[in-house]
């Protein structure tokens, strides 16, 4: 996904960062259209964008790059990849900290429309970037997410860096929010490049190119919606050592939420400085962990 000048109407929070058009061509990209509902990018809002980049250099191991929406917009890279968009939200506006996941669709307008249909919501969009379009919607409980129809980055997600190793859709109803991201973003429509979904272990699971991408979670198939889950997108990222990043994370003002490091992976869930949640998961040696 990528950057022009212009600021998204309403929303300066809104990251729909990649890269500029020079750094895709080195990095290769196809059209969303090849990898219909499947995570291609992640954005970060955050309060405050020299503390943002500071905690997540010295967690995450980032560095980060101008981006084209002006001084408060940059791109997270790892190994030279673009990981991640980060943007900082006007002071001013009551616009909570949060990692949002945005996911390819074949055409911004028809998505949107759908989410209307099922009763979601449309924050923002779709608007016009120089390689594609973007939206900012919400799901009928409330999680926010993100969709983009145009140019994806084929190095995102791979082995070779630290962009995402899968996403967690936390909601009261995870069989209902299958049936409404199923319907919006076509999963499991029996095209080719559509994503397949599988039941597994009480968990609805999303699989792109035969990899798990993202998980819907909301406890035992036999209980209740529980009404005080917040439904929420929670982004996992595969790292080198999570007990680093533990101490890392409270040294530089974040806040561990909590840890598993003798799990198989180890794992952590932190906040950073603004109150943004995220995952980390060790990096296993041969395939990336489901």
């Amino acid at each position: 996904m990528h950057h022009d000048d212009r600021k998204p109407p309403g929303r300066e929070s809104t990251a729909v960062a990649g890269e500029d058009a020079g750094s895709a061509r080195r990095t290769g990209s196809v059209l969303s259209e090849s990898a219909v509902g499947a995570p291609c990018w992640v954005s970060l809002t955050a309060r405050d964008l020299t503390t943002a980049q500071k905690f997540y250099g010295a967690v995450m191991g980032w560095r980060f790059r101008p981006a084209k929406l002006g001084e408060q917009f940059s791109v997270a890279t790892a190994g030279g990849d673009p990981v991640a968009g980060v943007g900082a939200v006007a002071t001013s506006l009551q616009i909570a900290a949060a990692w949002t996941p945005y996911f390819a669709v074949l055409g911004a307008d028809e998505t949107v429309s759908r989410v209307r249909e099922r009763g979601g919501t449309v924050a923002v969009g779709p608007i016009p970037f120089p390689n594609g379009r973007a939206a900012l919607l919400s799901d009928r409980d409330g999680a926010v997410f993100g969709v983009w129809e145009g140019e994806i980055l084929t190095s995102w997600r791979s082995a070779s860096h630290a962009a995402p190793a899968w996403l967690r859709l936390s909601t009261r109803d995870a069989f209902d929010a299958a049936i409404f991201y199923g319907e919006v973003l076509d999963w499991a429509c029996g095209r080719p490049e559509c994503c397949e979904v599988r039941y597994q272990e009480e968990e609805v699971v999303l699989f792109s190119g035969g990899r798990p991408a993202a998980r819907l979670s909301s406890g035992a198939v036999e209980a209740s919606p529980d009404p005080s889950v917040r439904p929420h997108w929670q982004v996992h990222f595969t790292v080198e050592d999570v007990e680093a990043c533990v101490r890392a994370a409270a040294e530089n003002g974040g806040h561990v939420i909590d840890q598993d490091l003798s799990g198989r992976p180890p794992s952590a869930t932190l906040r950073d400085p603004d109150g943004a949640r995220f995952r980390v998961i060790a990096r296993e040696p041969g395939p990336r962990p489901a």
